[in-house]
């Protein structure tokens, strides 16, 4: 067995994750499109709708028409985390890495392949508390992998020798 092979397993077990989001994402926003094709929205429980918006900007809406930037800044963080995989050796990294990168991939699928031209596509968010932004699956791993991330900093942190 080589030294790289456990480096190789977490990269694996990184992509699986990403993959497994990327397929739950895209799946989800296919079916937000079907079932919510009409513009109107649909109460699922308390605060919690679904309602189908379509998002050019970045987080919260903000920045509207910059998908092009947004597509970039994505792929970039999207080597950047596998590369960084590779040096982390905890399990919580690693989960970590496969959110992050899954939702970046979903989002930025959106914007590959839903618009009329390169990176213009808008992402499709669809999950509405009606207190909180819209949001998407990708969003939720994103937002579960950056909170995973510091989770597992924190904890690394404490057990690093002084």
């Amino acid at each position: 067995m080589t030294s790289s092979a456990p480096h190789s397993s977490t990269l694996r077990f990184s992509l699986l994750i990403a993959a497994v989001v990327v397929v739950l994402d895209q799946w989800s926003k296919r079916w937000a499109l079907n079932a919510l094709a009409d513009g109107r929205s649909r109460h699922v429980i308390w605060t919690l709708d679904w309602n189908l918006t379509f998002n050019s900007g970045m987080a919260f809406s903000r920045a509207q028409g910059i998908g092009p930037y947004i597509g970039v800044v994505a792929l970039i963080v999207i080597v950047v985390m596998l590369l960084s995989v590779r040096r982390s050796g905890g399990r919580a990294s690693t989960v970590a890495v496969g959110f992050v990168v899954g939702g970046a991939i979903g989002n930025l699928a959106d914007r590959l392949f839903r618009g009329e031209a390169w990176l213009r596509g808008s992402v499709i968010d669809f999950i509405d508390f009606r207190w909180w932004p819209i949001f998407n699956v990708a969003d939720m791993g994103v937002t579960i992998g950056g909170a995973l991330l510091l989770l597992a900093a924190l904890f690394d942190s404490r057990r690093a020798p002084a």
